[in-house]
């Protein structure tokens, strides 16, 4: 089965339409990891598993986010990008999306800002900063293996907007940082997904921003 095959049984597999423009900048796009990987170490994963491991991955969320936002343009931070993922997968599948990928590695904000221009996406921008000198609002903030739960949070929160949603991408399910969360989040679902032709758990946990009044009488959603 050709890449372009395989492609298109794993978008329809995850219920994603795209164009034809589109699935091609997705391909050119792990090309861009592969070449500029040659060099600058962008990830550890070899060009053979990064269709499955890097783009099906990312891909795995683009439908959960739709929901979440009702396909509404939005302002989404992607933390701790890397190489990208999953938020330029995410600017090319979701044009209406504005996508920004802050990394405090110079050479990984530079990769995102030469995908951005070398596949037109006018809509994704690469930044190298911390994520806590981010100016928001952001409508969601993204991680993919970035950091612990209670770090994503604390490290972004003045990023997200009063109403705004957090996007974690984890393998299983966290309990133990999801336990140990700050005040401030708590978790509204976590989001079992089923990535095409990978066999390993993987899920989202969605947060959102604690009301006030619970956070200062320290009374979860049960009252207790």
């Amino acid at each position: 089965m050709t890449t372009e095959e395989r492609l298109a049984e794993a978008t329809q597999e995850l219920g994603i339409q795209l164009s034809d423009t589109e699935r091609a900048q997705l391909l050119d796009y792990v090309q861009l990891i592969a070449k500029w990987n040659k060099v600058y170490n962008l990830t550890a994963v070899r060009p053979g598993e990064m269709l499955v491991h890097h783009l099906f991955d990312s891909l795995a969320v683009v439908r959960p986010l739709l929901r979440q936002t009702a396909g509404r343009p939005i302002r989404l931070l992607d933390v701790g990008s890397g190489a990208g993922l999953p938020g330029v997968v995410i600017a090319i599948c979701c044009p209406e999306v504005r996508v920004e990928c802050v990394d405090t590695v110079g050479k990984k904000a530079a990769f995102v800002q030469q995908s951005a221009a070398q596949l037109q996406l006018g809509n994704l921008k690469g930044v190298h900063d911390r994520v806590e000198n981010m100016a928001g609002p952001y409508d969601v903030i993204a991680s993919r293996a970035f950091a612990s739960l209670p770090d994503f949070v604390s490290w972004s929160t003045d990023a997200l907007a009063e109403q705004g949603i957090w996007m974690a991408m984890k393998g299983k399910h966290p309990a133990e940082e999801i336990a140990a969360l700050p005040p401030q989040a708590e978790v509204f679902h976590v989001e079992q997904l089923s990535v095409p032709e990978l066999e390993a758990e993987r899920c989202i946990v969605w947060m959102r921003k604690r009301e006030r009044a619970q956070t200062a009488t320290g009374l979860d959603d049960t009252g207790s």
